[in-house]
Order: structure tokens, then C-alpha cells, then sequence
């Protein structure tokens, strides 16, 4: 492509009419190439500097009534120079272009995959140029500082996010999950919620983002510690709500099937409400089942005398604390000793109930029988209410 004199003069002629005449000639009226072969010819590294500055101000002064062919030329011009140029300078190039909202892509692109951070880390963070391209060239070729450059642009796109969470260090993800403005796909959010399982401070800022999907955030709180989910619940509570309601249902869905598929179960179901229907499931039937360890039997009757779902009955022996099992028994007049049956069988002979057995039997004893008559009311609404919600 030739680039002459007159070309030159027309972009300088444009640039003072269009300014009224008031900015004057920043660039001498000698072609941009003569100049530049000039430059490169006495090999002054000073004048190549100086020449590259007068050019961009040239730029800048008329980017707006430039053509395309005019830009390719400042593209070139640019291109050439900066390759000849020493490393301050070129940082210091790199830092102006980054400002420019319409600088030439090839000098952009360049500068931003420029080896030194100096350089590339201001067209990283903020030029407007960069197409997502050279973004993820960018993140997928250079180090670490420049991963962190790109990591803190005002908006990433899901191909730039799965590079940066892929082969970022800590403090690249960090920073990549704190973005507003970043976008992640379905493998960078798998990638962020596998990382968070041993940073905590990661796990904190996943949660914190407002779109990530549900399923993510029920791996996310399923992995977390007990410390980590207690800040879970500070940060937004309603997460913590949704993500435990959804523990429940697939805690519930995945006890329905079992029920189903179990021949054990539906053996001692029948022979449960067999001896319901004869009036023989005493309390001393329960203590045994509970004393035996039959589970099945066990949750079976319970389900019958207290008129509640199965569902519920597995929920309170597998799930719930200890006191739900208080309710349950003392809503029927069963004893303690039935009771603390129950509770081995729910903690197993060598759990926890040992030292909890004093507590749990005070409590058993304060508690009024009338008032948990009205909770298992209020369980029974409850569940009634969860059976009609759509699934």
C-alpha cells in the first residue's frame, strides 16, 4: 500500500478545519513513511520514540474522520515503530493506546500480547479494542500477570472465564469470581465450585454471585464446611433456604425410591398395619422393633400411630435431630425407655446418645404431652402442604 505526501496533508488539512484552524500542525508535512524510514534507517531509538508519539497525537486528534485506509496506515506506521522502540517507552505507548476507544486493532493486539507485563497489563485491563480472539490467546499463552490483567476487564465472556478459572493461580480465580461484569459457562462454573472445595475465601465469592445456577450452588454448599455454610447463611439467607430445601427434596425423592424398590419394607409395612388393624401394635411391639434394630418396622409403626408420612417418620430417624424423636413419642404416651430405644436405633449403639442420653431424657420429661400433640398437627399440615406443591 503507498502512503504519500498528499495523504499526509489531506489528514492534516481535515484536522484543523474540522478544530476551526485552533490545534496546529503537531506532525510535519513530510510523509508519516519518510519519516519513518528515517527514523529506522539511523537507527535512533529517541526519534523512533518521539515519532510514535507524534503520530498518536495525530490520531487521537482526528480518530473520528479517519477511514479505513487512513487508520491502516497509523496501524502500520505504529506497528513498525513499536517493535523498535525500547521497553519504557513501549510500556508507556501501551498505557496511552489503552485509553484510545477506537485504536488500530493490529498495534492493540500486539501491545496486549506484548511478553511484558508493563506493556500488555494496561491494554489487558482496559482497551476497548481487544476482541475476545485475542483475549483468549492472551489467557491461554502468558503468565500469570497477564491471566490477572484480563481478569479485571468490566465485562468477560464465558470463553475468556474458562481459560482464566482453568490455568489461573488463586489470585486470578480470585479475582475472575469477584468480576461483576464476568460470565461463566456451565464448565466455568463447574471449574470455580471444584476449586472452592479447598479456598474458602473462593467458595464465599461463588456464592455471593447472584446468577449462578442452583445446582451449582448445591454442590457448592454440600462441599462447603460447617464454618463456610454458617457464612453462606450470613451472606444471603435465601440461597441457604433454597439450596437446604433442595437437599430435603432430594433426600426425600431419593428415601421414596428406596421405599419402593425395597421388598423388605413392603414386607414390614404390611406386617405393621396388619397388627394395627388387630390391635396389637402396642408399645412394647415398637420397643421391640426399636430394641432389634429393624428400622423398617420400626419407622412403619411410628408412621401408623402417629398418623404421619413415612417420608416424615425416615426424615426425623435418618436427618433431624434427636428432639423431633421426643415429639414423636411423647404425641403417642410412649416411655422413655421405648424412646431411648428409638434413639439408639437412630444413632446406632456406639453413637452419640451415650453422652447426650441425661440431656435428651430432661427434655423428654418437660416435655408436655398436649404440646407435642399440637406440633405433630402442625407436622401433618405441613407435609400435606409440601405433597400438593408441583413437583
Amino acid at each position: 500500500m503507498q502512503h504519500n505526501l498528499p495523504l499526509t496533508e489531506e489528514m492534516e488539512d481535515r484536522r484543523q478545519h474540522d478544530r476551526g484552524g485552533r490545534i496546529g500542525t503537531t506532525l510535519s508535512r513530510q510523509s508519516l513513511i519518510d519519516e519513518l524510514e528515517t527514523a529506522i534507517l539511523q537507527r535512533n531509538i529517541a526519534s523512533r520514540a518521539e515519532i510514535l508519539r507524534r503520530i498518536t497525537d495525530l490520531f487521537i486528534a482526528g480518530a473520528t474522520h479517519f477511514d479505513s485506509e487512513q487508520k491502516s496506515l497509523f496501524d502500520d506506521v505504529m506497528g513498525r515503530l513499536v517493535s523498535e522502540i525500547e521497553l519504557s517507552a513501549r510500556a508507556a505507548f501501551g498505557e496511552r493506546i489503552s485509553t484510545i476507544a477506537n485504536a488500530p486493532a493490529g498495534i492493540t493486539r500486539t501491545l496486549a500480547l506484548d511478553d511484558s507485563i508493563d506493556v500488555a497489563g494496561p491494554v489487558l485491563r482496559r482497551s476497548e479494542c481487544l476482541d475476545e480472539e485475542t483475549l483468549v490467546t492472551g489467557a491461554r499463552t502468558k503468565g500469570q500477570d497477564h491471566l490477572l490483567a484480563i481478569s479485571q476487564r468490566k465485562r468477560l465472556s464465558e470463553s475468556v472465564t474458562d481459560v482464566l478459572v482453568e490455568r489461573g493461580n488463586k489470585k486470578v480465580v480470585i479475582s475472575t469470581a469477584a468480576n461483576t461484569g464476568a460470565r461463566f459457562s456451565d464448565f466455568g462454573y463447574s471449574t470455580l465450585v471444584s476449586r472452592s472445595e479447598t479456598d474458602n475465601e473462593l467458595a464465599l465469592l461463588v456464592w455471593s454471585r447472584p446468577e449462578i445456577p442452583r445446582e451449582y450452588l448445591l454442590t457448592l454448599f454440600e462441599s462447603a464446611s460447617e464454618v463456610v455454610r454458617q457464612k453462606f447463611e450470613t451472606l444471603d439467607r435465601g440461597k441457604t433456604d433454597l439450596v437446604q430445601g433442595m437437599i430435603k427434596q432430594a433426600a426425600d425423592r431419593i428415601q421414596t425410591r428406596l421405599r419402593e424398590i425395597s421388598s423388605d419394607f413392603a414386607a414390614a409395612r404390611v406386617y405393621v398395619e396388619e397388627l394395627h388393624r388387630r390391635g396389637e401394635l402396642t408399645e412394647a411391639r415398637v420397643c421391640e422393633f426399636a430394641e432389634r434394630g429393624k428400622f423398617d418396622e420400626t419407622a412403619a409403626a411410628l408412621s401408623v400411630l402417629t398418623d404421619l408420612p413415612i417420608g416424615a417418620i425416615e426424615r426425623a430417624l435418618v436427618h433431624d435431630t434427636g428432639d423431633q424423636i421426643l415429639v414423636l413419642t411423647k404425641s403417642i404416651d410412649l416411655s422413655w425407655k421405648t424412646t431411648r430405644a428409638i434413639l439408639v436405633l437412630r444413632t446406632g449403639a456406639n453413637g452419640r446418645l451415650n453422652s447426650e442420653s441425661p440431656e435428651y431424657q430432661d427434655r423428654y420429661k418437660k416435655l408436655r404431652a398436649e404440646t407435642a400433640r399440637a406440633a405433630i398437627k402442625f407436622y401433618r399440615l405441613r407435609e400435606r402442604a409440601a405433597n400438593t406443591q408441583p413437583k
